[in-house]
């Protein structure tokens, strides 16, 4: 590195940060590389692997039947994945969903849409299940509306469930992936938090903070945790790092990559918002 490359590095707003991704593998590399590009040291710890569903007979069911649904909703790029996958499996093709609208939480679900040449009709003002189901299309007449959401296996956002079937919805739920728990740390990741060379631990979904507090217990207790700035990326999320590790320290917002990443700079910038121990 030339000393110009230097001096800018040493400008930028992530410098000097080490910061722990704990997404699964195959989700982690965006995220690592946005953080490099703020000038943080990025570590990836995968707590999760996503893996098909443990059985595909409701999904198939929904794939077969899809032309009597008239929305499709899905909250995560995991969801369109399976999902699309597996219409191709059985046959089919995406002129399939023509007749079907589609609604998404997060702008970057609706993005990975169009990876497959189609686009998100509906996306809430807010990141999150809640605002989708407040400002669903048509919500004053939703009684008959047919929709499908593939969800993840044992751990969907039963609030969307609850609250659009309230709205007078027929929603059918269908398990299209799963996510399970790893069971081991990488040496590596072991030795930086032994060593205190971690500065922020970011969480992406609520089963990721209990699959990371399972595997860090196997290192020490909590109180590991004590000096680590933990941020979460949204809400929901929070409600699980309160829940398992005590505190929260930093939200995104908006609930995105970006929005956590300008969350822990902000951070960074304030000596007053730093850790404190759990409790």
């Amino acid at each position: 590195m030339t000393n110009d490359e230097l001096q800018i590095s040493n400008k930028l707003p992530l410098s000097y940060t080490t910061v722990l991704v704990t997404r699964a593998a195959e989700q982690s590399n965006k995220f690592v590389s946005l953080l490099e590009q703020f000038g943080a040291t990025a570590l990836s710890m995968s707590c999760l692997c996503i893996c098909p569903p443990s059985s595909y007979f409701q999904l198939d069911k929904a794939i077969f039947n899809l032309h009597q649904f008239d929305w499709l909703i899905f909250t995560s790029t995991n969801g369109v994945d399976y999902f699309l996958e597996r219409l191709t499996t059985l046959g089919f093709n995406i002129s399939k969903l023509a007749n079907i609208q589609i609604a998404v939480v997060g702008e970057k679900t609706a993005q990975h849409l169009t990876k497959y040449g189609l686009k998100a009709d509906f996306l809430p003002p807010e990141f999150v299940s809640d605002s989708l189901i407040e400002s669903f299309p048509n919500r004053e007449n939703l009684k008959g509306t047919k929709i499908l959401y593939p969800q993840l296996e044992a751990g969907g956002r039963e609030n969307l469930v609850e609250g659009l079937t309230k709205e007078g919805a027929e929603i059918e739920a269908v398990p299209a992936y799963q996510s399970n728990c790893m069971t081991e740390i990488q040496p590596i990741i072991i030795t930086a938090f032994l060593e205190n060379q971690i500065d922020v631990v970011t969480f992406a979904s609520p089963k990721t903070v209990g699959c990371f507090y399972q595997l860090i217990k196997s290192i020490s207790s909590k109180s590991l945790l004590n000096n680590i700035c933990i941020a979460s990326i949204g809400p929901i999320t929070s409600i699980a790092c309160r829940n398992i590790i005590g505190r929260v320290d930093v939200e995104a917002n908006p609930y995105t990559l970006d929005g956590l990443i300008n969350a822990i700079a902000n951070w960074k910038k304030s000596p007053n918002d730093q850790p404190k121990s759990s409790v």
